[in-house]
């Protein structure tokens, strides 16, 4: 049988090394010219944990790209420990995970949107997803994106189908009536056969960098008008609703310490509304 510390130092020193392979490869994209810049940050309590933020702003790809990695621990306060599975008693928890948004600078590219994390209460389960943001719509795009992820799916006899009703469900705006973008694969609480579980996560960070390189390869080069920003930063406005109404990520930063500023590095640096 697997410890709950192994398990722990393994799915934190994944998500260390991910991180690190996503800069290097958006940074490639930048052609080496504009690097992140790191930030680390602390918990109050300094034994609870912290985490690095990376961050790259005003490149020619990317307006804004955030990659953060956190490992944290604590108790949940009240109100928000009966919304985490395994935490309605004691409210302890230990959380690691990777987090990335990437708002583009052509308005042709969407942005992209990934994580994956595992969280230890009272249970040990996985989850995360991967979704896009288009302001444009491009069919082929869409086919590219989930023919990968249902590929890593079947790969490791997970159900796409689900996930992917998931991630649409999940990535809607009730407010608008409307979803986020084009969807992906959402999925949480994979509490079943860890090595298995964890061997998913780790393909699908990689898939994620590959899937962004075809996305990104695909237009960087595509002209575009002010017409076309235009859309953009008002589809943008819509991001920017989702994040701080509804996403689970935002709420489960917000209580459980996690630092401000990481947790709304997901919001665009630009953004409009009619």
């Amino acid at each position: 049988m697997i410890s709950s510390d192994y398990k722990k130092k393994m799915a934190d020193s994944w998500f260390s090394y991910l991180q690190i392979q996503i800069c290097k490869s958006f940074e490639i994209l930048e052609n080496n010219k504009l690097k992140f810049s790191k930030r680390n940050w602390y918990k109050k309590n300094m034994k609870e944990g912290g985490g690095t933020s990376y961050l790259l702003t005003g490149g020619k790809i990317f307006d804004k790209v955030g990659v953060n990695k956190s490992t944290v621990s604590g108790i949940f306060p009240k109100k928000f420990k009966s919304k985490i599975l395994g935490a309605e008693k004691k409210g302890r928890y230990w959380a690691s995970g990777i987090s990335v948004v990437a708002h583009m600078k052509n308005p042709k590219i969407p942005a992209i949107h990934f994580n994956t994390r595992f969280i230890v209460t009272s249970k040990e389960w996985f989850g995360g997803g991967m979704d896009a943001t288009p302001s444009h719509e491009d069919k082929k795009e869409k086919q590219i994106i989930h023919h990968a992820l249902k590929k890593i799916c079947l790969g490791n006899k997970k159900n796409y189908k689900k996930y992917k009703k998931w991630c649409d469900e999940y990535f809607y705006l009730p407010h608008r009536k409307e979803t986020r973008g084009i969807g992906g694969i959402f999925f949480d609480y994979e509490t079943k056969d860890w090595i298995k579980n964890f061997k998913f996560v780790r393909d699908l960070g990689l898939a994620f960098i590959d899937i962004s390189n075809e996305v990104i390869n695909r237009k960087k080069n595509l002209k575009y008008t002010k017409k076309d920003k235009e859309k953009q930063l008002l589809k943008r406005g819509r991001y920017v609703e989702f994040n701080l109404l509804y996403d689970r990520g935002t709420k489960f930063g917000m209580n459980s310490g996690g630092n401000t500023d990481s947790i709304l590095m997901s919001l665009p640096p630009e953004a409009k509304w009619k």
